[in-house]
């Protein structure tokens, strides 16, 4: 395994972890004070946990060099790893749901949310640390996997505050008006939590979802790959049939490269080799596949790059007529 890859599966088995002590310390708070918002966070770092462990799982199979059954490699388990976690995310947002409505209707009173307040402060500070090591991984590597998860932990810095608010607000309350209870707050909070979860849920749905449709790379991108291509007029007189996709964190990029009919192979060659190499220091790794054909400027195909002036078209004409 290279670097790169280590680092991804690295970090990747540090969310395992965090994951891990937090729906351990969440569930023993959360049963021992009755709190269905800290219940319900015990459950989104659950399926945060099963979503880290299919992240770490996707990284490691990702990694994996292109075989017979696999020739353009394995990069999409990663697309796949993040809308699997989507789903699983909406899972739970529904369960959190039902239970708090439940204990809004038949509510009872919390024994000590103070406790409550501590966890989600704790998970809150653990949530921050760890999103933000696999953001940085995730976005130097262009790993889906990673970045899909480090929203998951970004969500539940949110979720944990909130919960943490509510909790506060109960503690506080009880204590400053004896014989009042807000305990009908808990439930509020886990249900704001649910809601916030299914917003992430949706935007990471769109997001690792995208790429498995086989989607063109975003316009900004299409354009660094254009300008590439037009740097090299007048050698390169017009492309055409630009398609590209990404999978995972690899771009796959194809077009046909219109040159003068007397162009030599080795000059042929040559010019593909830049062009590759050029690409390539924008977006390193990215697979390139170019046709070259020889260009007589009649234009019968719809040549959506021509470089050229009406003029250079004329010249051509008249020399190949």
């Amino acid at each position: 395994m290279d670097n790169v890859n280590a680092r991804k599966a690295s970090v990747a088995l540090l969310s395992v972890i965090s994951n891990t002590t937090l729906v351990v310390l969440k569930l023993i708070v959360g049963l021992s004070i009755g709190s269905v918002s800290v219940i319900s966070e015990a459950i989104h770092s659950g399926v945060d946990l099963l979503a880290a462990i299919i992240a770490l799982f996707a990284v490691r199979t990702a990694a994996r060099p292109a075989d017979e059954d696999h020739p353009f490699g394995h990069q999409k388990m990663e697309n796949i790893s993040g809308t699997v976690e989507a789903l699983l995310i909406f899972l739970a947002a529904t369960w959190i749901i039902y239970e708090a409505v439940k204990k809004f209707l038949h509510s009872e009173r919390l024994d000590a949310p103070g406790w409550g307040v501590a966890i989600m402060l704790v998970s809150a500070v653990a949530n921050i640390f760890v999103s933000r090591k696999l953001f940085k991984v995730g976005r130097e590597t262009d790993s889906v996997a990673l970045q899909a998860d480090a929203w998951h932990h970004w969500t539940d810095v949110y979720t944990s505050f909130g919960v943490m608010v509510g909790l506060a607000l109960i503690w506080v309350g009880e204590l400053a008006f004896k014989g009042m209870h807000f305990h009908w707050i808990d439930p509020v909070a886990a249900i704001c939590v649910a809601l916030l979860i299914i917003r992430a849920a949706w935007q990471l749905t769109v997001q690792s979802s995208r790429d498995l449709m086989d989607v063109s790379l975003p316009p900004e991108e299409e354009k660094v790959i254009k300008d590439h291509i037009a740097s090299r007029y007048p050698v390169v007189r017009a492309f055409h049939r630009l398609r590209t996709r990404k999978a995972g964190s690899q771009r796959f990029v194809q077009f046909h490269l219109l040159v003068s009919a007397d162009m030599s192979v080795d000059e042929s060659h040559k010019l593909h080799d830049e062009i590759v190499d050029s690409i390539r220091q924008h977006f390193p790794g990215c697979h390139v596949t170019i046709h070259i054909e020889p260009c007589d400027a009649k234009c019968e195909t719809d040549c959506i790059g021509c470089l050229m002036s009406e003029e250079d078209k004329a010249r051509i004409r008249e020399k190949v007529s």
